[in-house]
């Protein structure tokens, strides 16, 4: 059978308390060429089971469950690894969406080929689900200079889930995926703006749950953010700003960009990693601390 129009991969763990509610507003989309790939990160809970319904009931869904926990990226990544559709979009199993979410994204995308990801404004919401605060910024990047895009991403994204609209699937085969580092949706999103543009729907699409397991719940706390990123028995994440940082810089590195538009790239991030120093330093101080103990000898 043809792959049809849009993949949605819906990497998920220890799920069972909102999962359902994902599938569904998914299933519910006014726009039907698509297919669901559900990929379970060996979950411990009822997760299998409720995918495992969801999937029997409708043929657009397909459900495989990891063997051991590969964290929050890896599975993020193996989702998108099992797709071959034209667009793909991630879901998350905690945060729902409209159901003309689909239609407007892909009349975004079929109206110009040289928007790479299409996403919408969001409602943010509580653990039950109720909408309280409407949230908008300024993404809506449609400038022909991948320089100038880039860099408005990594200057003024905050709250990150533009990664969670449509994409052109041919941009992101050029990325490195999701990294296992915290701030690696940022990133992913500025490798995305070098590919294309970014264009903003100007409707509140997107439902996202902000609960006290979301990763988006304690983003200070290292082992929380740790246990997200790698694998569920994972404690921290050694110089997690460090590697943010020259993440970027491998992006740049790895662009189609001119030798002058690399350089002038490297000068800003350069710029960037100088006004976060305090922060840079504090991480190698951490570090440090580790390795020789609190006397400072090893």
């Amino acid at each position: 059978m043809a792959e049809p129009l849009v993949a949605v991969g819906l990497p998920v763990y220890n799920g069972e308390r909102f999962v359902g509610k994902s599938i569904e507003t998914l299933l519910a989309q006014t726009f039907t060429d698509f297919k669901v790939i559900i990929s379970d990160n060996a979950s411990t809970d009822r997760t299998g089971e409720i995918c495992r319904e969801w999937a029997a009931r409708d043929p657009r869904i397909e459900y495989q469950r990891n063997s051991t926990n590969i964290g929050m990226a890896g599975n993020y990544n193996l989702t998108f690894g099992l797709s071959r559709s034209k667009y793909f979009r991630w879901a998350t199993a905690d945060d729902f969406c409209a159901p003309e979410l689909l239609e407007d994204h892909v009349a975004v995308m079929e109206g110009d080929p040289g928007v790479a990801l299409a996403y919408p404004q969001a409602w943010f919401v509580d653990e039950d689900g109720t909408p309280y605060e409407a949230w908008k910024d300024g993404l809506h990047l449609m400038g022909d200079d991948p320089v100038e895009r880039f860099k408005v991403v990594v200057k003024d994204i905050r709250r990150v889930h533009h990664h969670l609209g449509l994409m052109r699937s041919e941009c992101v085969r050029k990325t490195g995926g999701i990294a296992k580092h915290v701030s690696s949706d940022v990133a992913f999103v500025a490798e995305m703006s070098l590919l294309g543009k970014l264009y903003q729907i100007e409707k509140q699409q997107f439902f996202r749950r902000l609960h006290r397991d979301s990763s988006s719940w304690a983003t200070n706390d290292e082992k929380h953010q740790a246990r997200r990123y790698h694998a569920a028995n994972v404690n921290r994440i050694p110089f997690s700003r460090f590697r943010f940082h020259t993440y970027l810089l491998k992006v740049v590195q790895r662009s189609s960009l001119s030798r002058a538009q690399r350089l002038n790239l490297y000068a800003f991030l350069a710029g960037r990693a100088a006004h976060e120093w305090r922060w840079l330093g504090g991480e190698v101080r951490r570090e440090l601390r580790r390795v020789l103990g609190p006397s400072g000898t090893a």
